[in-house]
């Protein structure tokens, strides 16, 4: 199920570097393919490779990262509307990972409250997860919340077991891809919509495992990271919110 360990670790890697470099002015870059945005006007899209924008708090990333990649094109109608069409081969490795940031910059013992409902509507054929990236403000750290999984992916690194941690039932990876540690947090079952209580599980990596110390959270990002979608698939998220004190 999982991929190779050197596949992923690439694919992570050249993440990690872009996610620390992307900034709004590279919204100028190449078209990767078009797509007419969903019957509801959106308020934005863009077809860029890294095409971006911000609305109400939260910031919007297209986000074609990986090799091989095909066309994709991302709509909003706001931070916490917004969709994605793909159209990737189906190959091996990511292709990208289109998704809503909100910034909270807060070391882990200075938030009192770290939140986010979600509630998409994802294709049953293609290979992807829906998932939660949450960075420290260095890049050392990266923590990944899958809440739900198809076709042929897996995380990186090596079980550690499950943990019943922020109001879901996880198996948990621990790995490194060669410049940064990943942990990986998988939910137990799929699901489309709910609630994740963040702050507890950053708690428990830092007091219950040791595995950092009290890092400063830059953003949580909520998005698809995409390995295939042969002819096209459409990923919606209806509603998010990301709330922190």
């Amino acid at each position: 199920m999982a991929k190779s360990a050197q596949s992923t670790s690439t694919q992570s890697t050249l993440r990690k570097i872009t996610m620390a470099v992307l900034a709004p002015a590279m919204a100028v870059g190449a078209t990767v393919g078009l797509a007419s945005a969903p019957a509801s006007a959106a308020i934005w899209n863009s077809c860029d490779q890294w095409g971006n924008t911000n609305l109400n708090g939260y910031t919007l990333y297209n986000n074609i990262w990986g090799s091989g990649a095909g066309s994709q094109c991302v709509w909003a109608n706001s931070g916490t509307n917004w969709g994605v069409w793909a159209d990737h081969p189906n190959t091996g490795g990511i292709k990208s990972y289109p998704n809503s940031k909100k910034v909270i910059n807060k070391p882990i013992t200075s938030i009192a409250s770290l939140t986010s409902s979600y509630n998409v509507t994802v294709p049953s054929s293609g290979a992807y997860n829906t998932s939660y990236d949450i960075w420290d403000t260095d890049y050392d750290y990266e923590i990944m919340l899958w809440v739900n999984y198809n076709g042929a992916v897996g995380p990186l690194g090596t079980p550690q077991g499950s943990a019943t941690l922020g109001g879901h039932t996880w198996n948990v990876y621990k790995g490194n891809n060669g410049s940064n540690e990943v942990f990986s947090f998988l939910r137990t079952s799929d699901s489309n919509s709910g609630t994740v209580n963040i702050l507890p599980i950053l708690k428990w990596i830092k007091d219950t495992k040791g595995w950092f110390g009290n890092e400063t959270i830059g953003d949580v990002q909520f998005g698809y990271e995409i390995t295939s979608s042969s002819g096209g698939l459409d990923f919606t998220t209806n509603n998010l919110t990301v709330s922190s004190s």
